[in-house]
């Protein structure tokens, strides 16, 4: 067997730090840093770029979420490709989900050893070997990705910033979210934010470079027009929901802009033990919930093992896909994005099965990083090999989303070594490590000083997407907004709902 060149070379490390442009002249003078940041907190608490605590938790009062002062550096050459390359994105998973031999052989490995895929898994076999109820799926998608700062790309397509002396050669997909793609919300209200903050500072100059950001509207828009697809006007859209929810402004948003968008629209919230104890099919599989019939389903959870305290809520989950009601994601959406399809494609070979066209295959081929198998084959036993050799070029992922479970460093190697005879490996992949540009700037907590510490940070930027089809045609393919969440350096994980990233928004440099 071949081994792709991908999988033989040796990634050439990072030769010295390399730092994207500051937007404004930093530091700023501690007095006007402290006036801003005071200023600027109460701004987003009355504007609604806040989550409740997850250490004093209250359901009558909400805290900030963590934003960073000063937008982000961002080359725009490169944030204008991200947009443009969405819809190509967007058309590929819907393509792969709608594709059971794909998903079924990108699977067999996992669904042994991993008994949350495999459980996702016997529900998708089993509505689609009863036959699809409702054929409409609808994409509610973000696809993350980060800037690359050692990137092979030709010297044609790379540019230099003079003020930083650094190439932005290319931006490299780090995942496709299919399911809770959450800050719909929160992306934007984080550009309104640091648009404020500009203006108060005296640079109202620079806002020309913060481009729009209309991710709420363009979600909502999606959900609203799988509501009309359902064709009655009685029904209901339905949020899956955690238990307990902390982010809860990025999923309010949604609900108040559907009802200004359209006030026929209804949405009620719902968790899966509520849907396992009081919903029900009607006689021509309409979805029931406290006599409401769910023309839409919005999953708010459900994409990680604890959302499932029993057997129940898996029968709750199996009801819904057998319903009716348009889903986002569907069973097949959320397969879709797991980690180990996402590698799978990253196989030669494996995007021309779905992009008919050439020029969209080598543009997705250039935005995708190593991802590599840990599969008992001889590609995936010299994957081990790479990552025992090697492990700070890797990124160690499970199956799940949410944050906070990917392995790094020096651990890569121990948990590789440990898992090296075991099926459980097939349950993980392996990705080269992204070595982005740092920025520098201040990020501001609930509970800290008015006065934070200037840090080196690094940005992912996620692009949101709504596709709706069914197995044979796509009707509605839209970009619709974008996201910026940003961390210090020195972090391995970024997620703002976990408490290690924050807010950002891009600020567009030539």
């Amino acid at each position: 067997m071949s081994v792709p060149q991908p999988l033989l070379k040796k990634r050439k490390m990072s030769e010295g730090i390399k730092y994207l442009p500051l937007v404004i002249p930093l530091p700023l003078p501690e007095d006007q840093l402290k006036e801003v940041v005071e200023k600027s907190k109460d701004w987003a608490l009355m504007h609604g770029a806040a989550m409740r605590s997850k250490t004093q938790f209250s359901e009558d009062s909400l805290q900030f979420a963590p934003f960073v002062l000063i937008p982000s550096a961002f080359p725009r050459r490169e944030f204008m490709k991200s947009i443009e390359i969405q819809l190509i994105l967007n058309e590929l998973m819907h393509k792969v989900a709608h594709d059971r031999e794909f998903l079924t052989s990108s699977l067999k490995e996992t669904i042994k050893v991993d008994e949350f895929t495999r459980n996702l898994f016997q529900i998708y076999e089993t509505v689609h070997d009863e036959g699809v109820t409702q054929p409409i799926s609808l994409g509610l998608v973000r696809s993350d990705l980060m800037l690359e700062t050692e990137c092979p790309a030709k010297a044609d397509k790379c540019r230099t910033s003079s003020s930083a002396g650094i190439s932005y050669c290319c931006w490299k997909q780090i995942e496709f979210n299919t399911i809770a793609s959450g800050f719909g919300w929160l992306g934007p209200s984080s550009g309104a934010i640091q648009r404020y903050i500009l203006q108060e500072l005296g640079h109202s100059d620079k806002l020309k470079n913060l481009p729009d950001n209309n991710a709420l509207e363009g979600l909502c828009s999606g959900m609203i027009e799988a509501w009309k697809l359902y064709d009655d006007p009685q029904a209901v859209i339905l949020f899956i929901i955690e238990d307990v929810t902390f982010n809860i402004c990025d999923q309010r948003f949604h609900e108040f802009k559907i009802r200004e968008m359209n006030p026929q629209a209804r949405v009620i919230r719902r968790t899966l033990t509520d849907m396992a104890e009081r919903a029900s099919l009607g006689k021509n599989k309409e979805l029931i919930i406290d006599g409401c019939i769910v023309a839409m389903i919005y999953f708010r959870a459900g994409y990680e093992p604890g959302h499932y305290h029993s057997q129940k809520e898996w029968d709750a989950r199996l009801l819904m896909e057998r319903s009716r009601a348009i889903k986002s994601p569907s069973i097949q959406y959320h397969l879709a994005g797991t980690k180990k399809v996402q590698q799978t494609l990253a196989r030669p070979g494996a995007l021309e099965q779905f992009l008919c066209e050439p020029s969209k295959v080598e543009r997705i081929k250039e935005v995708f990083t190593g991802l590599y198998s840990l599969d008992f084959d001889e590609l995936g036993d010299q994957a081990v090999q790479l990552a025992i050799d090697n492990p700070e070029r890797f990124v160690l992922k499970p199956q799940r989303e949410g944050g906070g479970n990917n392995v790094y460093g020096l651990e890569v190697r121990d948990a590789v070594k440990k898992m090296k005879n075991s099926q459980e490996r097939t349950a993980w992949i392996l990705m080269e490590r992204i070595h982005p540009p740092l920025s520098r700037g201040y990020i501001v907590r609930p509970g800290v000083s008015n006065v934070p510490e200037l840090v080196d940070m690094v940005s992912e930027l996620g692009i949101f997407g709504v596709v709706i089809g069914d197995s044979e045609t796509i009707t509605y393919n839209k970009q619709v907004g974008h996201m910026l969440r940003t961390k210090v350096s020195t972090a391995n994980e970024g997620g703002v709902a976990a408490g290690l990233g924050a807010l950002d928004s891009p600020y567009l440099i030539d």
